[in-house]
């Protein structure tokens, strides 16, 4: 399954290489000639897409979210929302928008607050990101390595875990096939994302891996969904 990727900010779907989100700009794609959310993530519904991964960049970075325009497109296309959640509170403020909620290391501060919004609703309803830059565990406030974190989603055991990344995203280079193996152990179903390529996809399969975020590569027409 391909799961469409839209980044927004401002109000607009933005793109951009590597996380640098200050150099983000206004997405151009084939789904729409304008940089307007709602109606790209209604095209991606259009063109076969069953789910969306939205991140809200303005959300992460806690200025004023973008929830109005997630809402209504939630409304079109399940949502897999990142808003920067880290607390009870914003989970439960981001599932009223979306249909399943993203529990990021980026943003995440302890484990102990994981759990505590894993067992705060329906846990099927949160996906865990586990953020990766230069082949090590992305965090603002966790002190963990990537052994460490498999042993930890080991013992949660969450439905689905996204892979991501960072340093790869918008690079289309390829995927850290190293750093996936290391995650094949668990239960959870595995989403992979960050500069992956149809590739990629031929060989991840082969691993019975089936998600795959795609961004850069779709709103390009190198990949279709």
């Amino acid at each position: 399954m391909i799961i469409p990727v839209l980044d927004i900010m401002n109000g607009m779907a933005v793109s951009g290489k590597s996380g640098e989100r200050e150099t983000y700009i206004p997405l151009k794609t084939i789904f729409h000639p304008s940089s307007n959310p709602y109606k790209i993530a209604n095209a991606l519904k259009d063109a076969g897409a069953k789910r969306i991964y939205i991140a809200d960049l303005d959300a992460i970075e806690n200025r004023k979210p973008n929830y109005d325009i997630i809402k209504k497109i939630n409304q079109k296309l399940p949502v897999m929302l990142d808003s920067g959640v880290n607390t009870v509170n914003k989970s439960e403020e981001a599932l009223e928008i979306a249909e399943k909620v993203i529990i990021a290391t980026e943003t995440l501060q302890s484990v102990d607050d994981l759990i505590d919004i894993l067992d705060s609703n329906n846990k099927d309803r949160f996906i865990i990101s586990i953020d990766i830059k230069d082949n090590e565990i992305f965090s603002k406030h966790l002190d963990m390595n990537i052994e460490d974190i498999v042993k930890k989603m080991s013992k949660i055991n969450p439905h689905e875990i996204i892979l991501l990344d960072i340093s790869r995203v918008g690079t289309e280079k390829g995927v850290n096939h190293a750093i996936i193996k290391k995650f094949l152990k668990l239960d959870s179903s595995l989403i992979i994302g960050g500069g992956i390529t149809s590739k990629d996809i031929e060989e991840l399969e082969k691993l019975g891996l089936n998600k795959f975020l795609v961004g850069t590569a779709l709103h390009a027409n190198k990949l279709s969904i």
